[in-house]
């Protein structure tokens, strides 16, 4: 398996954020619902999504700079006895010129009783953890907003339901623990590493824990003002609109974006947008024309050549 370091282009000293950031540009790259029936971008995408899993963990990317795993995070084989034996008799036997035979490393483990650091087992004593696998769920805007259970198929025919916490974001990794590949030797299975890519919604948009809504409001209501009901994301609620607004006003409502847990809601800013009826009736065209008012310039402020 690729060096995790270079799939996803940093060096060994990068910082979590380097990493991370430099994961999001290969994520987006190539993530499989910007590359449908792509079956190459498929594979590099899970080839990233691992190396992210591994690097963005501070236990295992440790383990891996000390060489403890491999890429893929399972275990190395553990060189010590290999260690023991070039330092011993036999080992010295080999520096000594007279001629190294593979079996005879086996059979001094046989003879010595075991296998691995110890002696004292055998080779059905040997366990390893199994191999994480990876794979992407698609959810609604408000889904991951608010939290939801999405059930989620195996390729081997097994379905599972994943709990989507409330605030996910879109490259976001949830680890499903035990529901990878199975260990050796009785050992632990791996864990499945859900991608997490929240679909665009038709009215909100999504900034840090923050919530963006574009609302259109009346001419009536620009000039006069009034109340308004207005979505947010666990329903609608009632906002002030005051008199005299204009379009691209921005509007507060404190503590209605998302709210992760552990962390502290974000807000819903509202900018509105004055719309004029689709076709003015003449009791607005004479009112305009007969307004004092009605030339007021709006274009002094732009740079005009």
């Amino acid at each position: 398996m690729t060096d995790p370091y270079v799939t996803l282009g940093t060096s060994k000293t990068a910082s979590a954020d380097e990493v991370k950031k430099a994961y999001r540009k290969l994520a987006k790259q190539y993530h499989p619902d910007l590359n449908p029936d792509n079956a190459a971008s498929a594979a590099r995408f899970k080839e990233i999504s691992a190396a992210y899993d591994l690097l963005s963990d501070p236990d295992k990317r440790a383990r891996y700079d000390r060489g403890e795993i491999d890429a893929s995070g399972q275990e190395r084989a553990d060189t010590s006895f290999y260690r023991s034996y070039g330092a011993g008799p036999q080992g010295a036997k080999y520096r000594a010129g007279a001629g190294f035979d593979p079996s005879d490393i086996f059979a001094d483990m046989f003879s010595r009783g075991g296998f691995g650091r110890g002696g004292g087992g055998d080779f059905r004593e040997f366990k390893t953890k199994g191999g994480d696998l990876s794979y992407t769920l698609t959810v609604d805007f408000l889904e991951a907003a608010r939290g939801a259970q999405k059930r989620l198929s195996f390729p081997d025919g097994r379905t599972l339901d994943v709990n989507v916490p409330a605030g996910t974001d879109s490259g976001q990794v949830l680890r499903l623990r035990g529901q990878g590949q199975q260990g050796v030797g009785g050992g632990p299975s791996g864990d499945a590493l859900i991608e997490v890519t929240v679909a665009p919604h038709a009215v909100f948009r999504r900034e840090g824990n923050d919530v963006l809504a574009d609302i259109p409001i009346s001419l009536t209501e620009a000039v006069a003002g009034g109340k308004i009901n207005v979505p947010t994301i666990n329903g609608p609620v009632t906002m002030s609109i005051p008199a005299g607004s204009n379009t691209g006003a921005k509007l507060r409502l404190r503590g209605r974006g998302i709210h992760p847990k552990g962390a502290t809601a974000g807000d819903q800013y509202v900018t509105l947008k004055v719309m004029l009826p689709k076709e003015p009736d003449d009791a607005l065209k004479a009112f305009i024309e007969g307004w004092p008012g009605r030339n007021y310039d709006v274009r002094s402020p732009l740079e005009m050549e």
